[in-house]
């Protein structure tokens, strides 16, 4: 899978899906995110549609010192937070674990000051996916 995409970072992890949704939030701690949401989008669709999916988690996370940059520069950024970060089991059983790219999703709000900020957040969630590679 091609690692850097306009959209996301992402990597793939030879550890089972459970290590690995540790191994993520471990790396995000590093850069000096935490995790203020985790879905578990399998457990999630099998509730409430009764349907089988494949292992799928989202973490909703946030580092508050460039939150409070972004929410101060402009509060319509809030649609765009916290900055997703997915791990999911593909096809073929590999784990891959994927940080959406703040530079992208913001360009949305075409904003200069917001743009620095994204590009900062830009560095650390591609040091995170970095981090994790096997």
């Amino acid at each position: 899978m091609e690692k850097i995409k306009k959209l996301a970072f992402r990597t793939s992890v030879q550890a089972p899906f459970d290590k690995a949704v540790d191994i993520a939030k471990d790396a995000l701690k590093a850069e000096g995110f935490g995790v203020l949401t985790e879905i578990d989008v399998t457990a999630t669709l099998k509730k409430k549609l009764d349907k089988d999916f494949r292992k799928y988690v989202i973490l909703g996370a946030c580092n508050p010192p460039f939150a409070l940059q972004a929410l101060q520069a402009d509060l319509e950024v809030g649609l765009l937070l916290p900055c997703n970060l997915i791990v999911y089991q593909d096809d073929q059983g590999v784990v891959q674990i994927a940080a959406l790219n703040p530079v992208s999703a913001l360009q949305v709000l075409e904003s200069g000051e917001l743009n620095e900020v994204a590009q900062e957040v830009s560095a650390k969630l591609r040091r995170v996916i970095d981090s994790i590679e096997t």
